[in-house]
């Protein structure tokens, strides 16, 4: 028999904060648009139709005693537990964010040193051939780390490896600018693992692409859309409306284009977990998916949403939803052994990835 080298997912962990911020808690805050004008709108307007838009009703926000480092620590212990593993044995520890540590009081980026040696300390590993680092690489950054670890596998240069997607946005998000109501806190983790098989299992097939050349600053940092604020701390800004348009011409095609590679029609795949940006632009993705295999009539529980009450919370959003839908945590989805299973994201750069997974 002739067995192949592969990597599958031997555990799952995430940590979702505890503070819970509903849509009702901006009725207080002042908007502006993007020229520094006070949006001639009432608030229950504007949040009204941020709903509509995103279906968004509720975030979590971490407290304000925790930081990035913190949360990635729990995701990663949470996935060590589930799959009663010993920390000492990992080859890598990969940490996907875009922001560091960033102090509840102090607006500065922290990233020395690296999130991922920050967690490998917290986890009190000894092994100096324990190799951490981090990966930035905006929403696809979690997605992108797995893909990564992947090739790491594949090489034969590590068996285990333990890959987190960890993000504070809540520190990065202007109060004055209303898509601050879309961004949330949280972290999630797998932990991956080489395995040799006779036939294709784990993944299957990835693909990644990055268009910087017209849309790189569609997701950018700048200063607070209120310029009487007098602070020169940067948040995250977005052009929304291209972006979207962005998403839906080239996301579906992308992710076609990665079933391709590995000989898989849509219809074998069971779940669809793509990254919650939008609920509204997530839907309108898929819907574009499914024309492009001459599909009229999608399954109803093919993609599962977590945006509506964990908001986005970019690079923790696809290993949260993942470890959810493993646990038994969220009513009515369910992921089989033998199932395909279909991940995808965008985000800043701007960049688009998907993975085909066999369970």
């Amino acid at each position: 028999m002739n067995y192949s080298l592969y990597s599958k997912i031997l555990g799952t962990g995430s940590y979702i904060p505890e503070r819970n911020i509903k849509n009702i808690d901006f009725s207080d805050h002042t908007f502006y648009d993007e020229n520094g004008s006070i949006i001639d709108k009432s608030n229950d307007e504007i949040i009204d139709k941020f709903n509509k838009i995103t279906t968004i009703n509720e975030r979590k926000h971490i407290n304000n005693d925790q930081l990035n480092s913190d949360i990635a620590y729990l995701a990663a212990e949470s996935a060590l537990k589930s799959s009663d593993f010993n920390p000492e044995e990992l080859d890598y520890i990969i940490v996907a964010h875009n922001f560091g540590d960033i102090k509840q009081d102090i607006k500065r980026v922290d990233t020395v040193p690296s999130i991922a040696a920050r967690v490998k300390y917290k986890l009190k590993i000894k092994n100096p051939f324990t190799v951490a680092y981090d990966l930035i690489f905006g929403c696809p950054g979690w997605l992108q780390a797995v893909i990564q670890a992947n090739y790491f596998i594949k090489s034969g240069d590590a068996k285990n490896i333990l890959i987190i997607g960890s993000d504070v946005l809540s520190r990065v998000s202007d109060p004055h600018d209303r898509d601050s109501m879309l961004y949330a806190d949280g972290a999630g983790a797998v932990i991956l693992q080489a395995i040799e098989s006779e036939t294709p299992t784990g993944i299957l097939s990835h693909l990644t692409r990055t268009d910087t050349l017209i849309h790189s600053k569609m997701l950018h940092m700048d200063i607070s859309y209120n310029k009487e604020l007098q602070d020169n701390n940067f948040f995250l800004k977005m052009n929304g409306r291209k972006l979207y348009q962005y998403a839906l011409e080239t996301v579906p095609e992308t992710i076609r284009q990665c079933l391709n590679k590995c000989d898989t029609h849509l219809s074998e795949i069971k779940k669809v977990l793509i990254h919650q940006a939008n609920g509204k632009m997530d839907e309108s993705i898929l819907m574009r998916l499914y024309k492009l295999y001459g599909i009229t009539k999608m399954p109803e529980d093919i993609m599962p949403m977590t945006i509506g009450w964990l908001g986005n919370s970019s690079v923790a959003t696809l290993p949260t939803l993942l470890d959810l839908i493993l646990k038994g945590k969220l009513q009515g989805h369910n992921i089989n052994k033998g199932d395909k299973v279909l991940f995808a994201s965008v985000g800043a750069g701007m960049s688009i990835n998907a993975v085909v997974y066999k369970m």
